[in-house]
């Protein structure tokens, strides 16, 4: 059964087996399908720029690198949540934790349901609209590794900065802002371009493609501009 947990993607940083074991078979069972391990700094830090996690479970002592180093390494480029794991509970360790922005400290041993507990609560603050909105209050629409400011026209992906027409950029916004409906060319053409204009089928078709070339991996593999064969466009948000 789905839920609304299991489009997130989990990083746990950890080199104990017994407890990636432990938390890979609770946190599946609460609903966390997207489960993804590294066992030490390094290729944690590597994995974080490939798959692109929702949330971070890191654990502090760790074989090659410290937690803390892996955490402030991480914090140049993204601000999702990260969660400390460590067999170290003295109250001096805990507030260190905290006093460099750690989203919770949890100590060893632990409950791994309740591990999964302060995953959704801090999903929850994290990402207000959980239920599948793309949309942010601060005008800024995310999608995988994609940010788009409504306001200023800015697109990013990653770091770098996307040039768009004016067009472009307005198709982009109503697909985003119309997750997950089949978005016919008549529909594109009079949000887009206005009801008077002729010959738009050839024109979407090549605006799309410009976008799939612009904010997708693989443009010819789209996963958030997808073609729905005799009716039109879908927007996803993707994996």
């Amino acid at each position: 059964m789905s839920n609304i947990f299991d489009r997130y993607k989990v990083l746990l940083i950890d080199d104990e087996q017994d407890i990636i074991d432990i938390l890979d078979t609770v946190l599946r069972r609460e609903g966390f399908k997207n489960l993804y391990i590294a066992n030490n700094g390094r290729n944690g830090i590597d994995l974080f720029n490939k798959v692109k996690p929702d949330i971070v479970l890191l654990d502090i002592m760790l074989p090659d690198i410290s937690g803390y180093d892996v955490f402030n390494e991480l914090r140049k480029f993204s601000e999702v949540p990260i969660l400390f794991i460590s067999a170290k509970d003295e109250e001096v360790d805990r507030l260190l934790g905290f006093a460099i922005g750690a989203d919770d400290y949890i100590t060893k041993p632990f409950s791994a349901k309740e591990v999964a507990f302060r995953l959704k609560v801090r999903l929850k603050v994290f990402d207000k609209n959980i239920n599948k909105e793309i949309k942010s209050k601060n005008n800024i629409i995310k999608f995988g590794d994609i940010s788009i400011n409504e306001e200023t026209g800015e697109v990013y992906k990653g770091s770098q900065s996307l040039e768009f027409t004016a067009k472009e950029l307005k198709l982009l916004i109503y697909l985003v802002n119309n997750p997950n409906r089949i978005i016919s060319k008549e529909m594109i053409c009079k949000e887009v371009w206005g009801d008077d204009f002729f010959g738009y089928d050839n024109t979407i078709t090549v605006h799309i493609r410009k976008l799939r070339k612009k904010i997708e991996d693989t443009p010819s593999k789209p996963k958030y501009i997808t073609t729905v064969i005799g009716l039109g466009y879908k927007f996803t948000k993707g994996d």
